[in-house]
């Protein structure tokens, strides 16, 4: 079974693609919808975080206290790559079990859909990867109608954040271009149907 990673800057559309691909009967796995159980159901990350964080790290109800997390890790780069260093592994052997159990169901392909894919290291051990492609201010306006709460400051913070499109472009194998400029379902029946017969 073939295990495809698809990435791309925040405003993209990787999650539409993905939703395309699963509207074709392939499964996708969302790292952030997965990082966020993981970090509430492990009871090993959750002793790490709050060893690492403090017993803040989880409320009263022994919820993940996001906006505490936020705040101490995501504006200092030392705090959230000690985040990350925790997270991404449980998340990875998370991944690794889900996909597992699909190989063995006989399921030709699957998608792992992650923001941080080549940032976390998770590209590793995936037999391709697709960066889903639209340039910078596209992707800027794109954003700041879907997310009303944050300013154009903050979109370019995030983009800042993230590898540069031409570095993701540079180590893709495969390029599905959101852009505007052209249909995104035909490329990604194109690329269906590639994987597909990859995998036989």
């Amino acid at each position: 079974m073939l295990r495809i990673g698809i990435t791309g800057g925040i405003g993209s559309g990787k999650s539409v693609v993905a939703r395309v691909f699963a509207a074709l009967g392939v499964p996708v796995y969302d790292s952030d919808s997965r990082a966020k159980y993981v970090m509430a159901s492990d009871l090993v990350l959750r002793a790490q975080l709050q060893e690492a964080f403090g017993t803040e790290a989880y409320d009263a109800a022994g919820q993940l206290n996001r906006p505490y997390l936020a705040r101490v890790a995501f504006n200092d780069a030392a705090q959230l790559a000690r985040l990350n260093a925790l997270v991404h592994p449980r998340v990875g052997e998370d991944f690794a079990t889900w996909a597992a159990a699909l190989a063995a169901a006989g399921q030709p392909y699957v998608l792992k859909e992650a923001a941080l894919l080549y940032e976390s290291g998770s590209y590793r051990g995936l037999d391709g990867i697709i960066t889903v492609f639209a340039p910078a201010e596209v992707r800027a306006a794109r954003v700041l109608r879907r997310d009303g709460h944050r300013s154009a400051a903050e979109v370019q913070a995030i983009m800042d954040k993230q590898l540069s499109e031409d570095e993701k472009l540079a180590r893709a194998d495969y390029v599905v271009y959101n852009d505007d400029s052209q249909l995104v379902l035909p490329q990604v029946l194109a690329l269906d149907a590639t994987f597909r017969k990859r995998s036989t």
